[in-house]
């Protein structure tokens, strides 16, 4: 168990950020998890895997996901190294995932970087994505816990069935706060909520505690992707790596968006529709589309939604033992939305 901090102590005046100071704390378990990942990516007959894999895995990635399994291990009292396989696991389903993504968004750039399906094609993004899967579920079993197994596998199934609920949602103007909400859950919290609970699990921690960073991740996951989703209307391209208007001109119906065809008038919705159900796009028109975000004030309704998940996935936290380990994972959780205060 990692020991608590001394009272008094002001974690956000630390001069590195919490990414930072976390990724310092759980150096050497991060080691053994960029060991195992680089070890399990490779292909004795198909050199490609190894090649597709690593453009994704070594671009420079915060690799947030693996490290919050790693913590809720260690923040539960865990010793052994099972975690380490988990961790892998947990971010050999996230770049499957990221691989299959900008296939079926057509992306082409990823964290500032040409996107694999960009540099080789759709078909090595495609089946290299499942090798990863596959290999993510070796490293599952060899944990001996079906608990665990079953935690990331329907994890996996979410992540897909968020997807394909936003390909039957994109483009229809009648999608729902509670629709973006689903899909959001799906396609990014479930993965976080996923790698916070199995750290639990390994550690066979009390189930409260468990259910406690289950509800951690998703709040986290659901913060992290709004604020991804509000960025996109008032970032720039170096803080997130893509560039401002993606969404709209990939006619993604995002909570910016939802929030104001909720709130417009009859012409506002003719503009919605031209724009995202019709797709017949023109010049000036992100900046109209901006201005009547503006006018009905969703961005900053959206930005308090980002906070009001931030503050939750912070509450969810406060149930178990204060250390070092669970400070820096409420810090995360204020520096997810920082971006956007």
């Amino acid at each position: 168990m990692v020991e608590a901090k001394p009272e008094g102590t002001n974690r956000m005046s630390d001069t590195k950020g919490p990414f930072e100071r976390l990724q310092a704390l759980l150096a050497t378990d991060m080691q053994a998890v960029n060991t195992l990942i680089r070890a399990r990516m490779a292909s004795e007959h198909a050199p490609r895997i190894p090649e597709v894999t690593a453009h994704l895995v070594e671009a420079g990635g915060k690799r947030l996901r693996p490290m919050l399994t790693l913590a809720a291990a260690r923040i539960c009292g865990y010793e052994g190294a099972d975690h380490i396989k988990l961790a892998a696991t947990v971010e050999f389903i996230h770049t499957a995932t990221l691989l299959h993504d900008d296939v079926v968004d057509e992306s082409g750039q990823r964290r500032g970087r040409p996107t694999a399906n960009l540099l080789w094609d759709n078909k090595s993004s495609v089946l290299v994505g499942d090798y990863l899967f596959a290999r993510s579920f070796q490293l599952m079993v060899e944990t001996g816990t079906l608990r665990v197994l079953d935690i990331l596998a329907n994890a996996s199934a979410v992540i897909a069935e968020g997807e394909v609920l936003q390909l039957t949602a994109a483009q229809d103007l009648a999608t729902t706060e509670a629709v973006y909400l689903q899909v959001v859950r799906g396609k990014t919290a479930a993965l976080f909520a996923a790698a916070c609970e199995v750290g639990g699990v390994i550690a066979k921690a009390d189930e409260a505690d468990v259910n406690a960073l289950r509800a951690y991740g998703d709040a986290l996951g659901i913060s992290f992707q709004i604020v991804d989703d509000l960025l996109d209307y008032g970032g720039t391209a170096a803080s997130f790596g893509k560039n401002i208007g993606d969404d709209f001109r990939e006619r993604k119906l995002t909570m910016p968006i939802i929030l104001a065809i909720a709130a417009g008038d009859d012409s506002e919705r003719e503009f919605w529709k031209r724009t995202i159900e019709k797709g017949e796009q023109q010049p000036g028109d992100l900046e109209h589309a901006i201005a009547l975000m503006n006018s009905h004030n969703t961005l900053e309704a959206t930005r308090q939604k980002a906070l009001d998940w931030s503050r939750r996935a912070k509450d969810a936290l406060e149930r178990l033992p204060q250390s070092e380990l669970r400070d820096l994972l409420q810090d995360i959780a204020d520096f997810v939305v920082s971006r956007i205060v």
